[in-house]
């Protein structure tokens, strides 16, 4: 029997807000459940994203003065015009009143976030946000933590509430929703952290040439 009450929710760019949350250089030594060059490539490419279809992004970091360190350098230089919130102690990003504030300003309900670690600064927030009414979509390989068990154990605590767990290619497409919106623009961003789909837009550049 077909099940006539799920409804598909999907992300668009004119409802979506990009959250990275405390993607700090300490923080992120902390990340196990992914190599550290695979992690990295991952959390740039979601901020590539947000970049590339004009998402409002929100920063935000925690105790930058202890050893959880600052933030990557490069998510900072992709947005420097983005709302930057250096929480003095919240360890849920939701419990910091400049963090939601900058969310309710973009007018926004569809919340992609990720960060580190999962369990905590991933999973309060995202409970939080559901909470409160947002469609909330994790991405799972741009937030990291100790290992696959506590990973797993976050990621269905947080479906549990309905959050949606995406990876950041996932993303990306349901965003875009058609080639044909910018073939060349969408292939860049791929080629840029995907080294086979590098190939593949060579190949593709190839043929539309001759």
């Amino acid at each position: 029997m077909m099940n006539h009450t799920f409804t598909y929710k999907r992300l668009s760019k004119d409802d979506a807000v990009l959250l990275m949350v405390d993607h700090q250089a300490g923080l992120i030594s902390l990340v196990q459940d992914f190599s550290p060059n695979e992690f990295k490539n991952n959390v740039l490419a979601l901020s590539a994203c947000g970049k590339y279809f004009g998402l409002p992004t929100i920063l935000t970091t925690s105790f930058e003065e202890g050893p959880n360190g600052p933030l990557v350098p490069e998510i900072k230089e992709m947005h420097p015009a983005a709302p930057y919130i250096a929480r003095p102690g919240n360890i849920n990003a939701w419990d910091n009143d400049d963090f939601v504030n900058a969310i309710k300003q973009t007018g926004r309900h569809q919340l992609i976030l990720a960060g580190v670690v999962t369990e905590v600064c991933v999973a309060f927030p995202a409970l939080s946000a559901v909470e409160q009414g947002y469609d909330v979509f994790v991405v799972t390989d741009a937030s990291g933590t100790f290992n696959p068990v506590t990973r797993d154990a976050a990621w269905l605590r947080m479906q549990n509430a309905g959050v949606q767990l995406m990876n950041w290619f996932g993303i990306a497409c349901e965003l875009h929703r058609d080639w044909r919106n910018d073939v060349e623009g969408l292939g860049a961003l791929f080629s840029s952290y995907l080294p086979n789909y590098r190939n593949l837009m060579t190949s593709y550049v190839a043929m539309t040439k001759k």
